[in-house]
């Protein structure tokens, strides 16, 4: 018997900028949008990362259709990496999804997860009241980056003396492209960002597409996760959390990046959200405890269709 997920359709659907430029975003919809429950929508992090690291949620596919999409700039969607900060807002990127949303007919039902900055996204969409939106998912994310940098720096802090010293010289002088650099990152990545060892295939992937085209993630965000410079350094949502009218889930990890005090400001901002930890994961229980992961988000959008 073929399961849904077997059946994929790729593609792009073209997005005016406007003064008459038209980009690209690529998709990849797994399952059938015509049948079963409304359509996810997945957006994924970095600022500058791929769909590849959560192509986990296509375990979905079986109940709806499962969007995936590379954000511009990244991955196989059109690239700018002459382009600056007064491009790469984060407006452009509402736009951006409206754009696929519409231009895939799903428009009158689907559903969104967010899940990094991917939530931050989600979040700005949800503002705009899109009359189609059954329901919202922010995963292991905030509702602001200042507060995720403090707490960053906070499990930063745990790291071993000698990563932290190498951190910290690299930053001082500048030298953050150095492989040191990178190489501490790595002890805090496997600590709050996936602790799967190695990191599955599809993660590795979508760090990869950050190095070959770092636009994106270096003017928006900065160098690291926690040394963030970027011009999206000053976003937050804190004081508008109360417009998000849609049924909520807020997701995260015990050890996430993106840590528990982060959830409880969501949980607190957003009327009758609700919040599930995954005691085993960081940053990316759709990868760290994925079966268990498929049935709690299964079980809510089923709920919410």
């Amino acid at each position: 018997m073929a399961h849904a997920a077997d059946q994929t359709r790729e593609g792009t659907v073209p997005f005016e900028l406007g003064n008459g430029e038209v980009a690209e975003t690529w998709f990849r919809i797994t399952g059938d949008p015509e049948k079963g429950g409304a359509p996810l929508v997945a957006l994924h992090g970095g600022p500058g990362a791929t769909h590849d690291y959560l192509l986990s949620l296509t375990d979905l596919a079986d109940d709806r259709a499962v969007v995936h999409y590379d954000q511009l700039g990244n991955g196989r969607s059109t690239h700018y990496p002459e382009r600056g900060a007064d491009f790469w807002t984060v407006d452009l990127f509402v736009r951006e999804l409206q754009s696929l949303v519409a231009g895939l007919g799903i428009g009158d039902r689907h559903h969104v997860l967010g899940q990094s900055w991917g939530g931050f996204l989600a979040q700005e969409y949800a503002f705009t009241s899109a009359p189609g939106l059954r329901s919202l998912i922010l995963a292991d994310t905030a509702a602001s980056f200042p507060d995720f940098v403090a707490e960053a720096n906070r499990l930063r802090a745990g790291l071993p003396p000698d990563v932290e010293a190498t951190l910290r010289r690299h930053e001082e002088a500048g030298t953050t492209d150095d492989p040191a650099y990178m190489e501490a990152c790595q002890v805090f990545y496997a600590r709050h960002v996936c602790r799967l060892d190695p990191m599955p295939a599809e993660v590795v992937k979508a760090f990869t597409w950050i190095e070959r085209d770092p636009t994106v993630y270096h003017t928006m965000n900065g160098p690291s996760e926690f040394h963030v410079v970027g011009s999206i350094r000053d976003w937050q949502s804190k004081d508008r959390l109360g417009r998000i009218g849609v049924p909520t889930l807020l997701v995260s990890g015990r050890h996430d990046e993106a840590t528990p005090a982060l959830q409880e400001t969501l949980q607190t901002g957003i009327a009758g959200s609700e919040w599930v930890v995954f005691e085993e994961s960081s940053h990316m229980p759709h990868v760290e405890e994925r079966e268990w992961y498929m049935q709690v988000v299964g079980d809510w959008l089923a709920r919410h269709d």
